[in-house]
């Protein structure tokens, strides 16, 4: 047993905030305006966060829902959601320059649709309807896949042999093999994923929470109301145990209601939240009286992903520009 927090004591998971995927993206558009100069044009939310939407954005980022809103030619940027075959196409036949900020992870599930779907399997993707991540990967194989959320009533199959589930990077770890067993009920033969489907740091987050959410009265998790892996913090923290749980933007959002009869505060945030907005939170916290901060770290974080192909390749071409300029000059 770990020794219960006394006083007004902030507990603060780690790891929590930013993953590789989301600094890879973020790092990608960043170094597009850098680069290519301003308008530079990213389809949906680059990562569901409103701040980091609204700070490139003052760049000179125009965030668009279509592609027909993207002027012929332009710079283009998939955001680290992923996008179908479909809209890949259609950039091209606007001749729109893309680059593609996919986290790599979500890659990962779009390769294992095109693998099974070219085995003819039916494949069940565990994730949430319109979500944007959800609609690409299905859109790699729509004939092939069926989006299943919380009712499984519905599914039907043409060969329960050839049968595979996969998920959305973002959900939650236990409700998602909550799904499976029901899913495994109706489907005894059905079969498991070639690896694990959520993202590492999605998992992180949840074990993070569920440490804190244990020992705290309540817990605030920083992040957008869009952000799937955001919401279900908010959810493991609760059904870990905490009494109260909200996610709040930024820490103007924080309510004084939510303080009575509390002495432990859970904190942590999204995979698409800059570490800014949790400190933002402290010092709210701390003026409240909950300046003693304890770190509840469950796992360290290393990994890295590099800027995608096409930037790399850009950036590669003016470094060696320069570089042939300077021996010239």
């Amino acid at each position: 047993m770990g020794q219960q927090p006394s006083g007004k004591t902030v507990l603060l998971a780690s790891p929590r905030g930013y993953c590789a995927g989301v600094d890879r993206a973020v790092i990608a558009v960043e170094k597009a305006l850098d680069h290519y100069g301003a308008p530079v044009y990213i389809r949906k939310e680059i990562v569901h966060n409103k701040h980091v939407v609204q700070s490139l954005e003052k760049r000179g980022a125009i965030f668009v829902n279509e592609l027909d809103e993207v002027p012929e030619g332009s710079v283009l940027v998939f955001s680290a959601h992923g996008v179908s075959p479909m809209v890949v196409a259609d950039a091209e036949a606007r001749q729109l320059n893309t680059i593609d900020a996919t986290c790599p992870l979500v890659t990962k599930v779009h390769r294992e649709v095109q693998r099974f779907a070219k085995e003819d399997y039916d494949i069940l993707l565990i994730g949430h309807e319109g979500h944007e991540e959800v609609e690409g990967t299905a859109g790699e194989a729509p004939d092939k896949v069926q989006i299943v959320d919380v009712n499984i009533d519905g599914v039907r199959v043409r060969d329960e042999n050839k049968l595979i589930w996969l998920s959305q990077t973002t959900l939650s770890v236990d409700e998602t093999m909550e799904t499976v067993v029901r899913l495994r009920e109706k489907f005894p033969t059905l079969q498991n994923p070639p690896s694990d489907d959520i993202c590492y740091a999605t998992q992180n987050r949840q074990v993070a929470i569920k440490k804190v959410g244990a020992e705290s009265d309540l817990v605030i998790v920083v992040g957008s109301a869009n952000s799937s892996n955001t919401v279900r913090l908010v959810e493991v923290a609760k059904d870990a145990g905490a009494k109260a749980a909200y996610r709040v933007d930024f820490a103007s959002e924080i309510k004084d209601e939510w303080f009575e009869g509390v002495e432990t505060v859970g904190v942590s945030s999204g995979a698409s939240v800059p570490e800014e907005l949790v400190q933002e939170v402290l010092v709210d916290l701390a003026a409240r009286g909950f300046g003693d901060v304890q770190n509840v770290t469950t796992a360290e974080e290393d990994v890295q992903f590099s800027l995608p192909k096409e930037l790399r390749k850009d950036l590669k071409a003016a470094g060696n520009e320069v570089s042939n300029k300077a021996k010239r000059d």
